[in-house]
């Protein structure tokens, strides 16, 4: 005769989680067919003083099978009989050294499994205890390779979130830094841990974070990308809203100045939140060099970043329409450069803009012993070859040039991104237009920074709204003695906005609670 199905199956397991049986056998065949195919899920049988028999379900080389040895097999194994009758308390004391938790319900355990927990079951008990034996293979802390400083901490994250949390933890050892564990991805479950700093940090802002990760409808989350393009206000803009970052002195400044951080496992780069394009255009060794330096090297960052974005496009706007700007002696020069040259400058711009960008990817993608040498000497080499064979000028090589090492100025790498994005249509309206469809391009873009938000927070702030009392760390280091305090519009009075395309994932075409 057939047995029923000790766990009928529900319409979705997240509704309802199924209490386990009291027969070990009806627990097994359930794990059995769960975890079919599954090779490295081990079912090891044992008995308890010859009377009771016991099952450990574990991943291999997800846990620890050598501490699962020693601290929980071997305890059990030592029960008497005279303790069978009161084994469940006998059994949390034996082996309390790992911390047993208890669990009755099948989706649980299951969940545990996955997760690297190895779980007993016993039988005539509709109970299992899982032990927290996870085995932990992860790289060692090293100085991150995206954020290199001269002065600072050498300190990175890794792609272990229990590694990563305490590297914030010793720096700020206050019970007022919170931290708010989740999972997301319905089959990765990847761990997301909110951290924020009570009192600091606006409880609305750290409301809307979590509702916006819990309406996360993944698969599975890989990177901090990933969240990042669920979660932002505008997931279509070119420009960064939320601060990616490998060091941990970072997190903590950013902590400390009322912001909410996210760690994901399973990368080596946390999430800040919110941020302006001011705030991505610091760098954490502003803040650990004199106050001088610091001030003269952010102006001239900000120089560059405008030089990154318009000098192709003024140089292809003032040679093309606009000659009477350029000094006679400087005209009659770039003239006889381009006297052979076969395209107007916009095309000339486009094919060394084009080559570059190519020649910086390569140099990204190859072996870091090659991938430099591949940059600089294919730059020098083909820019060279093409002024030789008259395809282009020397006057656009050098433009060109200046504007990749312009690029290199922005601290932030995905901030780098949108002027090499956005050079090339500003680039077509200077050929276009001249210095009008320049300053067009220039428009549109500032009034799309204008419109941008980051939960809440306007991008340009505080330029604009205008914070005066905030100015002294935008446009100067200030010093760290004079308390920058919590940016205004974070204080706990000021709550986060909606994302701009409201409550509904236009992406997806859902709402955040999944329908349609």
């Amino acid at each position: 005769m057939l047995k029923a199905d000790p766990f009928p199956l529900s319409n979705s397991a997240a509704e309802c989680d199924v209490e386990l049986s009291e027969s070990l056998d009806d627990n097994i065949s359930y794990l059995l067919d769960v975890f079919e195919d599954c090779y490295d899920i081990v079912f090891h049988f044992s008995t308890i003083a010859d009377a009771v028999r016991c099952c450990v379900v574990y991943v291999l080389g997800y846990s620890d099978t050598l501490a699962l040895e020693k601290q929980v097999l071997s305890a059990i194994g030592a029960i008497t009989d005279d303790a069978l009758e009161s084994y469940d308390g006998l059994l949390q004391d034996r082996i309390n050294s790992v911390s047993p938790t208890e669990h009755a319900g099948i989706n649980e355990i299951v969940d545990k499994i996955c997760g690297g927990y190895p779980v007993l079951f016993l039988d005539a008990s509709a109970k299992a205890w899982s032990f927290n034996l996870i085995k932990l293979d992860h790289r060692q802390v090293e100085e991150p390779v995206a954020e290199s400083t001269v002065r600072g901490p050498r300190e990175g994250f890794t792609e272990g979130i229990g590694v990563n949390l305490p590297l914030i933890r010793k720096r700020l050892k206050t019970p007022d830094l919170k931290t708010v564990s989740t999972t997301v991805g319905s089959y990765s479950k990847t761990e997301v841990i909110i951290l924020y700093i009570k009192n600091l940090a606006n409880p609305k802002l750290v409301k809307e974070i979590r509702r916006r990760l819990e309406a996360i409808q993944a698969k599975g989350i890989l990177e901090s990308e990933m969240i990042e393009e669920w979660i932002s206000d505008n997931p279509f803009s070119p420009f960064p809203q939320l601060l990616s970052t490998e060091r941990p002195d970072v997190v903590c400044a950013n902590l400390l100045e009322g912001r909410v951080a996210i760690l994901i496992d399973g990368t080596p780069f946390a999430l800040v939140a919110p941020v302006g394009l001011f705030s991505l255009l610091q760098s954490p060794e502003d803040y650990y060099q004199n106050i001088i330096v610091s001030t003269f090297i952010r102006w001239l960052r900000y120089v560059f970043f405008v030089i990154s974005l318009l000098l192709p496009s003024a140089y292809i706007a003032i040679t093309t329409f606009h000659q009477e700007m350029i000094p006679t002696v400087l005209l009659l020069n770039i003239s006889k450069s381009r006297e052979e040259i076969p395209f107007p400058a916009m095309v000339e711009a486009f094919i060394m803009e084009i080559t570059f960008e190519a020649l910086r990817e390569a140099g990204v993608r190859l072996p870091k012993q090659v991938g430099s040498a591949v940059s600089i000497v294919g730059a020098l080499v083909i820019g060279q070859a093409a002024t030789s064979a008259g395809i282009v000028s020397a006057p656009m090589v050098i433009v060109v040039a200046i504007t990749g090492i312009s690029s290199f100025m922005i601290p932030r790498y995905s901030l780098g991104i949108p002027p090499r994005l956005l050079r090339f249509p500003i680039m077509f309206l200077a050929g276009t237009l001249g210095l009008v469809g320049v300053m067009l391009g220039l428009i549109a873009m500032i009034i799309h920074l204008c419109r941008l938000r980051s939960f809440g927070l306007p991008y340009l702030t505080p330029v604009t709204p205008t914070r005066l009392r905030e100015f002294k760390d935008v446009f100067m280091r200030a010093p760290i003695w004079s308390g920058t305090g919590n940016p205004e519009l974070l204080s706990a009075d000021q709550g986060p906005e909606k994302p701009n395309r409201g409550n509904v994932d236009m992406k997806r075409g859902k709402n955040n609670d999944g329908t349609r």
